[in-house]
């Protein structure tokens, strides 16, 4: 960590001492716990972008299939549903799935006894869809009932939200994988293009797929690694220290692990791995002409990046205590993050942190700087004698875009690399 970025940090921790006596330790708490998992985010998309220059607009999936994954493992076990035929039949859906899964393998192999060119294509169209037709039969009457009965979804396992994280992490990698198979052959436009289709194709299954995620209906609440406000109020901790104690204490363990997961990005990058990477990212043709596997490698860092959202979903969504697939929107999840590592510094995991850290803070403190001062304005023009500014509240939440645009337009104009941009010191 150089001069430059201790400044910057520095100045950063004064930003938000300055937030906290203003709004509040309860608040600036909460904020901070947000920020770190923001953080995780926004370096999961500097190694694809910073590291790979894959250009990624579908971090929103990423971080729902996280969400998801939290919830899954760590809600509740929901009784009605393992005491009904659910489970059978939601048994009689895996069977069905292998078998297509079979189908479709076994067409794809289909040149070892000789049936290749069209004949092979028309053979793999024909498993695909009896590998379609099979899993409808048996997934359609499993989601009617599941959804009629007094279950109504499959509920959780009720484990430690920790695992949780985990699971997300890994449930990201695999969706990751699948998206890069189909994606990472295409030129940086065109994969940007991919990436939101699939975002919103995984938008769209989440938010239907009652069965599963309740979709709409939300799920909450959710257990805390740590103890929540609620546990500590039940242990006689007053109502405003409870929430302070409580976050800090998330905030602890996201610390720890974003500590974590920043040594080891450093590590690696500044080994060969790291090194391999810049090439490719800088001169993919080069690199290939070099004996690299270029895609293997890039399909690789995409999946590396994919796990830190994935976990960083899980954990935003643990501390807010539900599950909204409503509540996702890609202004939030996919944009927000962009301006995160663009201003920060692309290609410099400790510019990622801090442009997280900064942009969170100014993103959510700005609809209430905006709400203060158009108050005050429209108390002044209301003594001048003038009609006062009308829906102030709506209008402040406008004003964040606003803000981050001036931000990003600032920072692109005097800091183009970012406020920490890249460098690079070969490790020993």
């Amino acid at each position: 960590m150089n001069r430059r970025t201790l400044i910057f940090f520095g100045a950063l921790l004064a930003y938000y001492a300055i937030a906290g006596v203003f709004f509040g330790a309860a608040y600036i708490s909460l904020l901070s716990v947000q920020a770190l998992a923001f953080a995780l985010i926004a370096l999961g998309l500097n190694i694809q972008w910073g590291f790979g220059g894959l250009f990624n607009f579908g971090i929103m999936g990423s971080l729902m299939v996280g969400g998801f994954a939290a919830t899954t493992i760590s809600f509740p076990v929901n009784p009605e549903f393992w005491a009904s035929d659910g489970p059978a039949l939601l048994g009689q859906v895996a069977i069905a799935a292998a078998i297509g899964a079979v189908l479709v393998i076994a067409a794809g192999q289909a040149h070892r006894i000789g049936i290749t060119g069209r004949w092979k294509t028309t053979l793999q169209v024909i498993a695909w869809f009896a590998a379609y037709v099979i899993y409808r039969s048996r997934i359609d009457p499993a989601v009617a009932y599941i959804e009629a009965t007094d279950a109504g979804w499959i509920g959780g396992l009720g484990l430690h939200p920790i695992l949780g994280w985990i699971f997300g992490g890994v449930l990201a990698a695999g969706v990751a994988y699948i998206i890069g198979k189909v994606s990472l052959g295409l030129r940086t436009d065109y994969l940007a293009i991919a990436t939101i289709g699939i975002s919103e194709i995984i938008r769209a299954l989440i938010k239907n797929m009652d069965w599963l995620t309740r979709g709409t209906l939300t799920v909450s609440p959710l257990d805390w690694p740590v103890p929540r406000p609620q546990d500590l109020q039940a242990m006689g901790l007053a109502i405003a220290d409870s929430f302070v104690v409580g976050r800090v204490a998330f905030f602890g363990v996201l610390l720890v692990v974003l500590a974590l997961v920043l040594y080891l990005v450093q590590r690696a990058y500044g080994g060969p791995w790291g090194r391999m990477m810049r090439a490719i990212r800088d001169n993919h043709i080069a690199a290939a002409a070099m004996g690299k596997d270029v895609k293997s490698r890039q399909l690789e860092i995409f999946i590396f990046g994919s796990v830190l959202m994935g976990i960083g979903g899980a954990a935003l969504v643990t501390l807010n205590q539900i599950f909204d697939p409503g509540s996702y929107q890609p202004i939030n999840h996919t944009f927000l993050i962009w301006v995160m590592l663009i201003v920060g510094g692309a290609g410099n995991n400790w510019g990622a942190v801090f442009g997280a850290l900064f942009i969170y803070l100014t993103w959510m403190l700005s609809d209430a700087a905006a709400q203060f001062l158009f108050n005050g304005l429209s108390d002044w023009m209301v003594t001048m004698g003038w009609p006062g500014i009308p829906d102030v509240q709506s209008r402040s939440s406008q004003m964040r875009v606003l803000i981050l645009g001036v931000v990003i337009t600032l920072a692109l104009r005097y800091t183009p690399r970012g406020l920490i941009p890249e460098t690079y010191q070969a490790r020993d």
